[in-house]
């Protein structure tokens, strides 16, 4: 499916646009440019990977549909300072009102993919995979789990529903690691693995006799992930770190045995890329 096109973000490029343009452009319309024409290209000012054409393309066609659009790169493309990504042909007035908010899209998802590629690149000659979390900007998290993948990193859990992780307040709640594993072992459905967070070795040999599938090692260091990842995965489980993983330590959680290493990195400390409109 296009993410672009798809319902969540339709109501999305809708949302950004009554922000900015609900009230109309009172410059654009003062200087009364509508009888002409633009011929512009957004261009990239630093290097980056750049994801969210589609949707700037979208964010274009929706403030005016007879506007042109021409992708020159593709989602995922690596691009230097001065080179084009998108094209655009069309009435003066509405390529100027529409910029903004392509940009926006354009700058926060590119900034995403950007930092994925990072990650995935710390990580290459090792069996591990770099995903992604939760901790997306509100309403932004089909485009932003996109962008990860476009940057060469992977996905953890879209949502609350597609998967079991049990994590330290829901093992308070339940009172034990054991009890916890076994009511989602009986009690979950037939497919879905059993995930569950443990910052002990303690709790690491609890999960194991209880029967997880996997564990979430939490807040530990490289050596101490070194030692759990081997007991963990002799008795057949996968193996997850996650806590404080940095662009500066991933690699040495990656070579110290982990199989998944999920960092919010990825997504909520990702800065907005250098983007610009140039008119031709």
């Amino acid at each position: 499916m296009n993410v672009a096109k798809s319902p969540a973000v339709l109501q999305l490029i809708e949302l950004a646009l009554e922000e900015d343009l609900g009230r109309g452009d009172v410059t654009t319309e003062i200087l009364d440019v509508d009888g002409g024409e633009l011929s512009a290209s957004i261009v990239a000012r630093e290097p980056l990977v750049v994801f969210g054409l589609g949707v700037a393309a979208v964010v274009f066609q929706r403030v005016d549909s007879t506007i042109q659009v021409e992708l020159v790169r593709q989602d995922g493309d690596r691009v230097e300072p001065g080179q084009a990504v998108l094209r655009v042909t069309g009435r003066a007035s509405s390529i100027l009102s529409a910029e903004r908010t392509a940009l926006n899209f354009l700058q926060r998802l590119s900034g995403v993919a950007t930092m994925a590629s990072r990650f995935a690149a710390q990580v290459v000659g090792t069996d591990a995979r770099v995903v992604d979390t939760r901790k997306t900007t509100p309403g932004y998290r089909v485009l932003e789990k996109a962008a990860v993948r476009a940057g060469g990193c992977h996905n953890h859990r879209a949502d609350l529903g597609s998967g079991i992780l049990i994590k330290d307040n829901h093992i308070i709640a339940c009172g034990s690691v054991g009890e916890a594993v076994s009511r989602a072992l009986a009690k979950g459905p037939h497919g879905l693995r059993v995930e569950i967070e443990v910052d002990t070795d303690a709790q690491l040999d609890e999960a194991i006799a209880a029967g997880a599938h996997v564990v979430l090692l939490d807040n530990m260091d490289v050596e101490q992930v070194k030692v759990a990842s081997a007991k963990a995965q002799a008795a057949g489980l996968m193996v997850e770190v996650s806590g404080g993983i940095t662009l500066e330590t991933v690699g040495a959680y990656a070579r110290a045995g982990a199989n998944i290493i999920s960092s919010g990195a990825l997504t909520h400390s990702a800065p907005a890329v250098d983007l610009g409109l140039d008119v031709r």
